[in-house]
């Protein structure tokens, strides 16, 4: 029997610490997951933090977490150079146990702006993220990881996300975060039986779960239905918590369970208050699993040594990623985006927007105009 750790995402915010700090001085958390390359807003890494990654390192319980690759962009940009450089210079300080990044590429003019959008599932997207984590793994030599989406175009990708990622993955032996709101983001908004659509993922392939709360948001295409976003603002619901009963015994090589929520969501006494209860009955459900949980038998390292080759590239992927974010960026609303998507390049394309949910689209529109100007 292994062990299962429960953790937290904890980055340089005084939020998140503030809130954290009753849980770390009782011991009770025994693993941080930190988004290692959100650190452009600091020019130095405190002391005082540096020694808690360096403690939680020094145990095997620290994770890196990225944000900003920019898996599946078109073209080899240098800041995607700048990232491995800055991962590999990061992980030889930090022992990270794995690291991680989101499936989707980053609609912004550079990597600290714009919104993670899914790609079409075609060869040619499959080399892209096959490359890149490629690299990642060169870069760092740990387990590489990625997390399952929490906003598609189309009920069609959903059943086929979790072949798709298991494809991309085999190219390291890497691993799947399954990340539960995700899933419920998924579950709601295209009304599925969440057994039918965790059946669509390669289950032994989940070494992290992640779970968080979002938010609703009124469709303004179709009334009366809600959107629920992948926020991180709000308290876990009950359902995600059920969830996490249902999938540890399915998923044999589970080694970290993580709590996850904004920081700027955790202003007050009782949002912090919430944070904590959250992670306490996370924390339990994991503990009661833990006496029935199986041996995992896979370490998510590349079987045979990796080759060294050039970046692979699409010019045609690329222009039709700059088109599709320039539609959602600068439209005037979703109706003028969707006009202007049917007479594009993407129209009768591998990105299938003639399938699109009108809902959905009109997510991915809120989404970019949210995000353009950063995060």
């Amino acid at each position: 029997m292994d062990n299962l750790y429960c953790g937290i995402s904890c980055n340089l915010d005084s939020n998140i610490l503030a809130t954290a700090l009753p849980l770390l001085e009782k011991g009770a958390v025994e693993a941080i997951e930190w988004s290692f390359d959100a650190l452009f807003r600091h020019a130095d890494i405190p002391a005082w933090f540096d020694e808690l990654l360096q403690l939680f390192a020094s145990e095997g319980r620290l994770i890196g977490h990225g944000v900003y690759y920019s898996l599946f962009s078109g073209t080899w940009k240098r800041e995607q150079q700048e990232w491995l450089d800055n991962l590999k210079s990061t992980a030889d300080r930090y022992h990270f146990d794995h690291i991680t990044e989101h499936f989707g590429y980053m609609t912004g003019e550079d990597f600290h702006k714009g919104a993670p959008l899914s790609v079409p599932y075609n060869q040619t997207t499959l080399q892209i993220a096959r490359d890149r984590i490629s690299r990642m793994y060169a870069a760092c030599g740990r387990p590489i990881g990625l997390e399952n989406l929490a906003f598609s175009y189309a009920y069609e990708d959903l059943e086929k996300h979790g072949a798709f990622l298991k494809e991309i993955l085999s190219e390291v032996n890497g691993f799947i975060i399954l990340d539960l709101h995700n899933v419920y983001c998924q579950v709601k908004n295209f009304n599925i039986d969440f057994e039918k659509l965790i059946s669509a993922y390669p289950l032994e392939m989940v070494r992290e779960i992640h779970i968080s709360g979002g938010s609703w948001e009124d469709s303004t295409v179709e009334v009366g239905k809600k959107i629920r976003r992948d926020t991180h603002d709000d308290a876990v619901p009950e359902e995600v918590f059920e969830y996490l009963k249902t999938v540890i015994p399915k998923v044999p090589n589970l080694k970290f369970v993580m709590l996850e929520q904004m920081g700027s969501a955790l202003k007050t006494m009782d949002s912090q208050a919430q944070f904590r209860s959250d992670f306490i009955k996370m924390n339990q459900i994991c503990k009661q699993a833990q006496a029935t949980k199986p041996k995992s038998n896979n370490v998510f390292l590349p079987k045979e040594k990796l080759p060294t080759r050039p970046a692979f590239e699409s010019a045609q992927l690329a222009k039709e990623q700059a088109t599709l974010t320039n539609i959602l960026e600068n439209s005037a609303d979703f109706q003028e985006a969707k006009s202007r998507l049917s007479t594009s390049i993407l129209s009768h394309s591998d990105w299938k927007i003639e399938q699109w949910d009108d809902v959905m689209l009109e997510t991915a529109f809120a989404i970019s105009q949210k995000w353009k100007d950063g995060f």
